[in-house]
């Protein structure tokens, strides 16, 4: 009888042990949880003309984003000051970081990015208050050349794609683009 007991006991635990690093693995296109309100606390409400202060005070900080990026594209200027003004962590440092990679093989960007943005959430009760944003960049006339000649660099041809960001209020109310991602795989 003590040995079935045993028995049924290693058994549980194999499959718990099993079932922990399946759970704990994914696709990654899983959706990011924001942290809200505990149950039991006073939940902020939120009336429209928050709302709608918001999404305008993201949709502002993303088209400064777009314009301070391609400023400091076009002069191979990572430290460009404009940058900070509308981005945060950690995207501030990627896109610094592209630019001065372009400025090292003697590139630079030219031409013309369309954007035609939409807010996809609000969420003003999380801790930081975010509002997301999907895009859908043209850069077919937005070309990587080199400032010597202004050859186009191969391999960088433009098209129209989806991009994504998520812009979030900081503590002294600037709301700041801090993360985002183009998707060239999937077209708009």
């Amino acid at each position: 009888m003590r040995g079935r007991q045993l028995n049924r006991a290693a058994i549980c635990l194999l499959v718990v042990a099993a079932a922990v690093p399946v759970a704990a693995c994914g696709s990654g296109r899983e959706t990011v949880e924001r942290p809200t309100a505990a149950r039991g606390e006073d939940r902020q409400v939120v009336s429209d003309a928050d709302r709608q202060a918001a999404e305008k005070a993201a949709l502002d900080a993303y088209a400064g984003y777009l314009a301070a990026s391609r400023t400091a594209s076009r002069r191979s200027d990572p430290q460009a000051p404009e940058l900070s003004r509308f981005l945060a962590d950690p995207l501030l440092t990627r896109v610094q970081l592209s630019i001065l990679e372009a400025k090292e093989h003697g590139a630079m960007r030219t031409g013309t990015l369309k954007s035609d943005p939409t807010v996809t959430a609000v969420s003003l009760d999380a801790k930081p208050a975010t509002v997301d944003i999907q895009d859908c960049l043209d850069t077919t006339g937005y070309r990587l050349v080199y400032a010597k000649d202004q050859r186009v660099v191969p391999g960088s041809g433009g098209g129209r794609h989806l991009a994504t960001a998520t812009a979030t209020r900081y503590p002294d109310g600037r709301w700041l683009i801090n993360s985002g991602a183009a998707h060239q795989d999937q077209p708009c």
